[in-house]
């Protein structure tokens, strides 16, 4: 991994398997691949080795730029599996992709995992960046792994866990709150040996939120470009959105989902987690061209 600039403004280059990620000059997307039986989108979906490669270069295709693996449903109130599962969900799915390297060769692989043990054989598979939902607090592990590693690491916030955090809602001050815990965790992350150039923040969307909570973070993603880290932001078919269209099935909130994503790159978000990257991608070609003056 080669890296440019500090990223100060949210400007700077990190380049992964040949693709330069130019943080502030257009917005990227990762694309989500969930090998899992429960997500709340997709379970269920892509949970076969053939599946999952269909919906990979489905993807490529639609032109992902990151493309993020996960054994483990986030779910609110979803129930954890073991290391060893979770591990058996996602480690064929990276090696295949890696084998695919007419198709796959320049396309970055993230893991959504909050352990160590996962991110250290996904790693070692050909995964480039750990996606991890606790901030890596989890696993006290995952910091001092991710610096041997030499990848990126995504720190989001998050209270409490997928069983618990939807009773964790209570803040005085919601998004200085978030940003004192993602200021936290990248001084623990650099602490631990990470090139701040490596770190990707995630204020959480839906992790111990409420629907207000929800949007109040997109209008005021602003506020936390003092970090200095590219911002993720993962809205994708999510609960707030379902709520505003009293749409109650997550794969009919496809036109929410756009909406919700140009007002995050309204406010300078970098980074997209998605299930439709095809759609989305149009959208962020629009959004860029109208607020990054990108054509």
């Amino acid at each position: 991994m080669k890296t440019e600039n500090d990223m100060t403004g949210n400007r700077g280059t990190i380049t992964i398997r040949n693709k330069s990620l130019e943080w502030g000059k257009r917005t990227y997307l990762m694309g989500i691949l969930n090998i899992t039986p429960d997500s709340f989108s997709d379970g269920g979906d892509f949970n076969t080795l053939e599946s999952a490669l269909m919906q990979a270069e489905k993807m490529v295709k639609s032109g992902v730029d990151i493309i993020d693996i996960g054994g483990q449903s986030t779910r609110p109130g979803a129930a954890e599996i073991s290391v060893e599962a979770e591990i058996d969900r996602v480690v064929p799915v990276v090696q295949m992709l890696r084998k695919k390297t007419d198709i796959f060769a320049s396309i970055p692989i993230s893991v959504d995992t909050t352990r160590a043990q996962v991110a250290r054989v996904a790693v070692a598979a050909g995964a480039d960046i750990i996606n991890d939902i606790s901030g890596a607090t989890f696993d006290s592990e995952m910091l001092s792994t991710v610096a041997k590693l030499k990848v990126s690491i995504v720190l989001m916030h998050l209270r409490g866990t997928p069983q618990t955090m939807q009773q964790l809602t209570d803040y005085r001050d919601l998004i200085g709150e978030i940003g004192e815990f993602l200021e936290s965790r990248i001084a623990a992350a650099i602490a631990a040996g990470i090139d701040k150039s490596q770190i990707i923040i995630d204020p959480g969307i839906g992790f111990a939120k409420t629907y207000s909570h929800n949007l109040k973070i997109l209008r005021e993603l602003p506020k936390f470009r003092f970090l200095n880290c590219p911002i993720l932001v993962g809205v994708s078919r999510k609960s707030f959105i379902g709520h505003i269209l009293n749409q109650p099935e997550a794969k009919q909130r496809v036109w929410g989902t756009a909406a919700a994503c140009t007002g995050a790159i309204a406010n300078s978000a970098d980074i997209l987690r998605v299930h439709d990257v095809q759609e989305m991608r149009d959208v962020c070609q629009v959004a860029d061209a109208i607020f990054r003056n990108q054509s």
